[in-house]
């Protein structure tokens, strides 16, 4: 009786810790699938492009000098920062846009799968790399801009400017989730990113003024237009460029996590989709 006493734990154990070792398989699987997606930016021109594109234009308009030298400054800084926002959806939606359908086109896909990877796996591993070389593509544009407007403004607020970098990564990681949705439901990367573009412009241009435009209609449409005004990403919140631009105090730390935990919950709303929609999908 003591024996069946002393292992009769250790049986019960096992579930656990297999479903252990199950996530932790899973966590290898979707590092190394992001691995993947990192060394292909490495060997892409996309990044080493935009980022001469961006510094050049940058450094010609810094080369230029007129009387009000304070005003210069800070249309350097507004045109850095619009080049590299601009640089990074471009790198983070064509990125993202062309995963799976590259490993569909070149049946890469099937022996991926036929590993012990599951359909989640791969788009969290995807997702993860994709989020991962938008962020080291941030720090190497970013790293330019403080190297740029310190140089001129001889002021190094280093806490805003964390602040503005980690915000437009997580705005980043929300535009991948949607990108990722959108490979799975749209047919080709071109039609993907085109859509991905599109929409990420309109909800940062027009976005806060539907609350507006819904006051001004009449029912059913003023509910239709509430209804989408609380159910879209607005990603302009987390646009904090004239705070940099001009040097404005740092947002309050408490509003600051709020902003990571919205975009948190919405990355994960379209990533969730994503996964969904890509186990019901076939890959053939």
């Amino acid at each position: 009786m003591s024996q069946v006493n002393t292992f009769s734990p250790t049986a019960a154990a096992l579930p656990e810790l297999s479903a252990a070792s199950t996530r932790f398989i899973a966590l290898n699987n979707i590092q190394a699938i992001s691995g993947v997606v990192i060394k292909e930016l490495y060997r892409r021109k996309d990044f080493y492009v935009l980022f001469i594109l961006t510094a050049l234009i940058t450094l010609v308009f810094g080369s230029v000098n007129f009387f009000n030298e304070e005003k210069i400054v800070r249309s350097l800084k507004e045109i850095c920062l619009f080049l590299i926002w601009g640089a990074s959806l471009v790198i983070a939606i064509t990125t993202t846009a062309r995963q799976i359908p590259a490993e569909r086109e070149h049946r890469t896909i099937f022996p991926l799968l036929a590993k012990p990877v599951t359909r989640n796996d791969l788009i969290l591993g995807k997702f993860w790399g994709c989020w991962q070389a938008s962020g080291l593509t941030l720090l190497v544009f970013y790293a330019f801009f403080i190297a740029i407007s310190g140089l001129r403004e001889h002021e190094w607020p280093l806490v805003s400017y964390f602040q503005g970098m980690v915000l437009h990564w997580f705005l980043l990681g929300v535009i991948i989730a949607m990108t990722m949705l959108g490979s799975i439901v749209f047919a080709a990367p071109s039609s993907n990113s085109t859509i991905l573009f599109v929409v990420t412009a309109g909800i940062m241009l027009l976005a806060r003024h539907l609350n507006k435009l819904a006051l001004q209609m009449e029912e059913p449409s003023q509910s239709l237009v509430y209804a989408l005004y609380y159910a879209i990403p607005h990603l302009e919140l987390f646009d904090v460029r004239d705070l940099l631009v001009h040097n404005l105090l740092n947002i309050p730390w408490p509003i600051w996590l709020g902003a990571l935990v919205y975009a948190s919950f919405n990355g994960a709303v379209f990533l969730t989709g994503a996964c969904i929609a890509f186990r019901r999908k076939a890959v053939n």
